[in-house]
């Protein structure tokens, strides 16, 4: 899992020249997004690896209306909402 904690690092730091490149600014905040996907391709490339089919039957388990702690922050913002303050 050392590889999803760089593909991470890169996000963050393409997220970070975001704030200070407002010129290029959605470049760098596409970038991120790139890197955001590769973490979620690493993620479910180790998730089949270890028979993931357990991950199925737990989502369905989700009572409709329910969110999954990581769909939203507290202050309502998605995660990886490109919204920059």
């Amino acid at each position: 899992m050392d590889k999803l904690a760089e593909i991470r690092n890169q996000e963050l730091i393409c997220r970070e020249r975001a704030l200070s490149d407002t010129d290029r600014r959605a470049f760098w905040l596409a970038k991120a997004e790139e890197w955001a996907q590769r973490a979620l391709d690493e993620i479910a490339f180790h998730f089949r690896e270890a028979g993931g089919d357990s991950f199925t039957d737990a989502k369905s388990q989700i009572r409709p209306g329910e969110r999954h702690h990581a769909e939203c922050r507290s202050d309502g913002v998605a995660p990886f909402d490109d919204h920059v303050q």
